[in-house]
């Protein structure tokens, strides 16, 4: 039982880092991809591709934050119960940060492209690309409480 239980968190652990991991690199290359299509109408505005290109890349980063919250858990002697919420967090946060990054991507890979139309639009697309990396924020924050409940 006890194995069983270890396997189960670290199903959950590798669910969260590893699809956070996946989903950021999945939508930086999407922003990428945008890049370099407008580089070659406005190569002037690289840096502004290239701030846009790297916010999806943020939830790899969560994901690997909130392996660091739940890390001290993973002990042979870990119970199915902290298991169950350490496997649930996992999916929560593999699952949330794989959407957020690859739409994020969307978002800054359409504000890459009005940039390289001309379009002084660096701002707003910011503004616009936090929508989804709010969500990717609260994976990390729902991974602090659960964290703190299993060891109340």
């Amino acid at each position: 039982m006890d194995s069983l239980a270890l396997i189960l968190a670290y199903i959950g652990v590798a669910m969260m880092v590893g699809f956070a991991g996946i989903a950021s690199a999945i939508g930086t290359s999407i922003c990428g991809q945008a890049a370099v299509g407008a580089l070659k109408k406005n190569a002037n505005a690289f840096g502004s591709y290239m701030v846009l290109s790297a916010l999806p890349g943020s939830q790899g980063l969560y994901g690997f934050v909130c392996f660091f919250l739940i890390q001290d858990n993973l002990t042979a002697d870990i119970t199915i119960a902290k298991a169950a919420a350490l496997l649930g967090v996992g999916i929560l946060v593999g699952i949330v940060n794989l959407f957020a990054a690859i739409y994020q991507g969307k978002v800054c890979a359409n504000g890459i492209a009005a940039i390289g139309n001309g379009q002084d639009v660096m701002g707003k697309t910011l503004i616009l690309a936090a929508f989804p990396e709010l969500y990717a924020i609260l994976t990390v924050a729902a991974t602090f409480l659960v964290n703190g409940i299993i060891n109340a």
